[in-house]
């Protein structure tokens, strides 16, 4: 099977600076991806070598088999990208917008997907408004359809939900689940790591032009878990056998260091022999974000 994004030994070099740093990545047909990594991590640099809007100074980048600088006309019809910065052309109508669009991949009786676009994406009451006068929100949904017009197999969604509401988030995310359950690859780089932990089977993680993190989604949360037992007590004292547990403090409650469920037996049966009551107990286990935090600190998950 074709793989949907091939890189190999990317390098990315700007008179100043060394943007990427051998990248080897495999993105297979299907995945919903993220690429995580903080500001200047080489992310976006990454995208637009992926898109043909620069050139990798080293290394080879294809997307369904198709070279990015050989084969460029398919390995653009391709891919479908979703950019972070609002783009658009404030004279046309959004159905204008889409139906230009089409016409850059030859295709002239697209108008049912087009309808398809505007319903699923909330635009269906904006379709003859011109994009100048939308919301910053609807303008984020018109860049959404014009990466999906012509049904890309590969979909890059660069930070697709900053700075949208709430409701625009469940729509497109309810909409690419569905793209993605009937076939297409999706990439997502986002900020919002939570959305990255629901969404993405696998993850990896940029830091300073190189890949420091690359594994299932569920294999880094298992090797960076922390489980933590919080506790509010009565009396408000943290007796002394739990006192080389201690990680901190959340407020009124103790943050409790909890290497193995089956200690949890131990604990609870020591603070009743103590008479100390429980007014409140939780358990936690690292999320994505702590892990992230803790690869780009320099841990390992």
């Amino acid at each position: 099977m074709t793989t949907a994004v091939r890189l190999r030994g990317v390098e990315k070099r700007f008179p100043r600076v060394h943007a990427l740093r051998g990248i080897d990545l495999d993105i297979e047909p299907g995945e919903f991806f993220a690429l995580l990594g903080p500001n200047g991590a080489g992310k976006t640099t990454l995208i637009s070598i992926l898109a043909g809007l620069t050139r990798a100074s080293a290394g080879s980048v294809e997307i369904m088999g198709f070279d990015v600088t050989r084969d460029y006309r398919q390995a653009r019809r391709a891919l479908g990208v979703v950019p972070q910065e609002l783009v658009y052309d404030p004279f046309f109508t959004v159905r204008e917008t889409l139906r230009l669009q089409s016409g850059y991949f030859g295709l002239r009786h697209n108008d049912d997907w087009i309808d398809e676009l505007l319903a699923n994406l909330g635009l269906a009451d904006k379709a003859d408004d011109y994009t100048r006068r939308l919301s910053g929100g609807m303008k984020r949904r018109v860049l959404v359809a014009q990466a999906l017009v012509h049904k890309p197999p590969v979909i890059v969604l660069d930070e697709p939900t900053a700075g949208v509401d709430v409701e625009l988030r469940q729509s497109l995310w309810a909409f690419i689940r569905r793209l993605n359950r009937e076939g297409h690859t999706i990439v997502l780089t986002t900020h919002y790591l939570e959305e990255a932990e629901a969404l993405c089977q696998r993850v990896a993680m940029l830091k300073e032009g190189r890949v420091v993190a690359l594994d299932r989604t569920e294999n880094l949360l298992r090797a960076g878990a922390e489980r933590r037992l919080l506790l509010e007590l009565d009396p408000h004292e943290l007796p002394a056998f739990l006192q080389p547990r201690l990680k901190g403090r959340d407020g009124q409650r103790f943050i409790l260091d909890l290497p193995d469920y089956g200690d949890l037996e131990v604990i609870l049966a020591n603070l009743r022999a103590a008479g100390i009551n429980i007014r409140n107990m939780s358990l936690g286990e690292a999320d994505l974000e702590e892990v992230f935090l803790k690869i780009m600190h320099g841990g390992t998950p």
